[in-house]
């Protein structure tokens, strides 16, 4: 059985990690230009839905790390 420390040092990490990962994915955005022609041939998209293909991911992707990294460690965080 975990202990509840074990689990909050591990929810600690995946925040870290995926902050890091947040972060990384949010300066790539306005480096785009380079990497858009590549996608747009990958995924038969243009230029305009791809720019919102990538503001949309970037948007699911933070809220999914508030639900499921940051709310539950400041959870385990506050009753420790």
């Amino acid at each position: 059985m975990t202990s509840i420390e074990t689990l909050a040092a591990f929810l600690g990490w995946c925040t870290a990690i995926n902050l890091g990962m947040l972060i990384f994915a949010s300066l790539l955005v306005p480096m785009r230009s380079s990497i858009s022609s590549v996608h747009a041939k990958m995924f038969g998209l243009d230029e305009a839905d791809l720019s919102r293909a990538y503001v949309q991911y970037l948007a699911q992707y933070k809220i999914a790390f508030f639900i499921f990294n940051l709310a539950p460690y400041i959870a385990l965080r506050i009753i420790l």
